[in-house]
């Protein structure tokens, strides 16, 4: 909502917001992140600098390995912002000055104008966001140093995956997984698809 019409130089800001999802997938911030979230990374050093002491290796600590993957996922949130924004952008705004003429307030607006009629984005970005979730392979192979580690708190399903076919060559074995990683996508999809009909509205509706 505050990149949409809430700042001055938006295309600055959205450009700074868009920019880490076309770089987020790349091996070369995966080594960036272990570089930041190791035992001697940038932010146990900011951290040290305003006091903090004994901090652990995030990303080698079995406790908190996953969340720095979950901060790199997060971090690169640029292309569901872009769609949100064009969301936005399709709400009429006769509706908000009809709104404001019956007296009802921003946050009165937001919920019951903004939000029913942005849930058909929420929704795409929803599925695209699962899909994704299920696939995420890079950031858990060089981040996590290419096995699941450590204590395989970083294991994903699709890491699983290629390490049962192109380091263990059951290639037998790594297909089933594929295909049941697909059945699983395609069963969380329909789900979705059905519940939408309860939580989903669209303009002509």
């Amino acid at each position: 909502m505050v990149l949409n019409r809430g700042l001055r130089g938006l295309p600055i800001y959205r450009s700074i917001f868009y920019l880490p999802s076309l770089l987020g997938g790349s091996v070369a911030v995966g080594l960036l992140w272990r570089r930041v979230f190791g035992s001697d990374g940038l932010l146990n050093q900011v951290l040290g600098l305003v006091g903090f002491d004994n901090l652990p290796s995030w990303i080698g600590s079995p406790d908190y390995a996953l969340w720095t993957l979950m901060i790199h996922n997060v971090w690169t949130f640029g292309s569901p912002m872009v769609i949100f924004l064009a969301g936005l952008r399709q709400i009429p705004s006769e509706l908000y000055e009809s709104a404001s003429v019956d007296g009802a307030r921003k946050l009165r607006q937001f919920i019951h104008i903004t939000i029913p009629l942005l849930t058909p984005v929420i929704f795409f970005n929803l599925i695209l966001q699962i899909i994704g979730a299920f696939q995420a392979f890079t950031p858990a192979y060089v981040i996590g140093g290419g096995n699941g580690g450590p204590n395989d708190s970083t294991l994903f399903y699709t890491l699983y995956l290629y390490m049962t076919g192109f380091k263990q060559f059951d290639m037998g074995k790594a297909s089933a997984m594929a295909w049941v990683l697909l059945i699983v996508i395609a069963l969380f999809t329909a789900v979705n698809f059905l519940g939408s009909k309860r939580w989903v509205f669209y303009a002509d509706e």
